[in-house]
């Protein structure tokens, strides 16, 4: 019987964060005059041209920095007029390093003083009010910073200002245990405290964003991957009304842990094994050799909030390979109301009533799996001094396996999530499926076939730079379909959060989804500019599945298993249901772990690189 270890390797974990990151151009000799020199309600910020259709603005704070005590407590508004900004050399939250990510050096790296944003405008801010664009950063909310980004070119062609922000990842920015918790008041008893941070830069948007020439009452929030995600949960979060007025979700999902998973004590929950509990019990037996029990909740607060911050999130990252789901967003009945993500959108009690764009692209989980070796053989033919060939083994299954998942992706991250919207009552909501896979091939690596419309490929046509790490040539090839691509993209997010109307400047007209007439657009060069309606189900897609000719029965359950417990809220018990119990016996899990063990043993790693 085959196994099959789940997708998420070092070696495509590096691609991923390259393709959610995209690096500034090498900079160019900047301007600083008097006349962009801004007051803030949090210091005196020195704009600077580099180029001359546009200012910047580097490391304005937007909350006091949460260290000591304010670790795990809500945003605290910083009020320092007359500080003076002073740009910093790093200013990303404390993560794992990767030099794909910006977070240069080894092991864990940034700090917890990283409360802060960017701003771009038009060089004529001072006489206009622009809508406002703010984007919040990808990488699984574990990794990532504003700094990646870089929206000089959208700013000067489209007339738009835009904002990146900071917010806190992982354990730190996404915490739950009693400890922390039941010995707080008010806001601080939230568990969202990543989600708060950017609630908060929003909030700093609205009090001073008009002094950069921005509209506050034009705010368009867009993000991609945990980017969309954070979008998803803004829309659902009750603590984030009038705080924005338009959103657009690229790649995003609506997965939400309760708070009991969260804490998960006593390893309650197998799918989850850095829950609070697990993480606390390993610091009180390294630091007494006594567990967590033997603590009251004032020594365990204590003890929580003085641990390092690396060696806090060492243990979130402890090197090993994981399969389990990480607790991240949490259902706490504060931040994010107690039914979860999905449920909250289709609530009238918390609906924006706002224009909101979904989408993702047709072969999202390509990024993961055209590196991963149960499916691609590595082959070299002339000295290891050059890449190896790559190439798949079954292209069938491997064809199979993307498709299904990257359209699994679209009905639970994008249609799902819109259909909740639609009942509770919104009114102009658009869907689209980034279908752009016009690449390069190369001797070593069949880019189209294997990478496509790979996750993380449309953000370089909204950001204009066309960056995917080390193979950017081959992603983004020169030519008019990159030109149209990157027209379209930027037109349709430029006219959107200017009129609401996502006008891609084509002959397309973009028709509004409704669960009645899931209606979407196919985004793509010109002549495959496209409108489409969706006929497929996430029960349609398993069942061909079962019957399909290629997969193994084994195969099938990995598939049903990623697709059961992916892009939402996990349900392993339909998982053990699905196809008259074809998978119940098959812990996935154990089977994960296995082939890993098998792969790195005999290869040194998951990945073919």
């Amino acid at each position: 019987m085959k196994s099959i270890a789940g997708p998420i390797t070092t070696t495509v974990i590096s691609l991923f964060i390259a393709s959610c990151s995209l690096f500034q151009p090498p900079e160019m000799e900047s301007q600083r005059l008097a006349e962009h020199r801004i007051g803030t309600s949090t210091g005196i910020t020195q704009g600077q041209i580099s180029d001359p259709a546009l200012v910047s603005w580097f490391d304005i704070p937007f909350a006091q920095p949460p260290l000591a005590d304010l670790r795990w407590k809500a945003p605290r508004t910083l009020n320092s007029p007359e500080q003076v900004i002073i740009e910093r050399e790093t200013d990303g939250c404390v993560q794992l390093a990767s030099r794909y990510g910006g977070a240069d050096g080894d092991g864990i790296v940034g700090s917890e003083d990283c409360l802060y944003l960017d701003i771009k405008a038009p060089v004529d801010f001072a006489e206009k009010q622009y809508p406002v664009m703010f984007w919040i950063h990808g990488g699984s909310n574990t990794t990532g910073l504003k700094d990646f980004y870089d929206f000089s070119k959208m700013v000067a062609s489209q007339d738009v200002v835009v904002v990146t922000t900071n917010y806190r990842l992982s354990a730190l920015g996404w915490f739950a245990h009693p400890a922390i918790q039941d010995l707080q008041q008010g806001l601080d008893k939230t568990s969202n405290f990543g989600t708060l941070d950017i609630i908060e830069s929003l909030k700093w948007v609205q009090s001073n964003i008009g002094k950069f020439g921005g509209d506050a009452n034009n705010v368009t929030i867009f993000g991609e991957s945990a980017g969309g995600h954070n979008v998803l949960a803004l829309l659902a979060s009750p603590l984030a009304d009038g705080l924005f007025h338009r959103a657009i979700s690229q790649s995003g999902y609506t997965t939400s842990s309760s708070l009991a998973e969260a804490y998960n004590k006593d390893s309650a929950n197998p799918l989850i094994e850095r829950g609070s509990w697990q993480m606390t019990e390993q610091i009180t037996n390294s630091a007494s050799q006594r567990p967590q029990s033997d603590y009251s909740a004032e020594e365990l607060r204590d003890l929580l909030k003085s641990i390092d911050a690396a060696d806090l999130m060492r243990l979130y990252h402890d090197g090993s390979v994981r399969f389990d789901s990480i607790p991240l967003t949490i259902a706490d009945g504060i931040v994010v109301p107690e039914q979860g993500i999905l449920a909250a959108l289709a609530s009238a009690d918390y609906a924006k009533n706002i224009p909101v764009i979904a989408g993702s692209t047709k072969d999202e989980v390509a990024l993961w799996l055209a590196m991963h070796r149960y499916f691609m053989d590595a082959k070299y033919y002339f000295t290891k001094l050059l890449p190896p060939k790559i190439d798949t083994k079954d292209a069938e299954l491997y064809e199979l396996w993307v498709r299904l998942r990257s359209h699994a992706w679209k009905l639970k991250g994008v249609d799902q999530a819109l259909a909740a919207m639609d009942s509770a009552g919104y009114q102009n909501l658009y869907a689209y499926q980034f279908d752009w896979d016009h690449q390069q091939e190369s001797f070593f690596i069949d880019f189209p076939k294997l990478f496509g419309a790979a996750h993380g490929t449309d953000i370089a046509f909204v950001t204009g730079n066309f960056v995917y790490g080390p193979v950017s040539n081959y992603i983004y090839p020169e030519g008019p379909a990159r030109d149209e691509m990157e027209s379209t993209m930027m037109s349709a997010w430029s006219n959107f959060a200017k009129t609401a109307t996502p006008d891609t400047g084509k002959g397309v007209k973009w028709q509004p989804f409704t669960s009645a007439a899931p209606a979407y657009l196919h985004l793509d060069k010109d002549d495959l500019l496209r409108m489409d309606s969706e006929v497929e189900t996430i029960e349609s897609l398993l069942a061909a599945l079962a019957v399909h000719k290629v997969p193994t029965d084994y195969e099938r359950c990995y598939i049903a298993w990623e697709t059961y417990n992916n892009v939402g809220d996990p349900d392993p018990q339909a998982y053990l249901e699905w196809n008259n119990g074809l998978c119940v016996d098959v812990d996935m899990r154990a089977e994960q772990r296995a082939l890993a063990t098998r792969l790195l043993e005999e290869f040194g790693s998951i990945g073919v690189l």
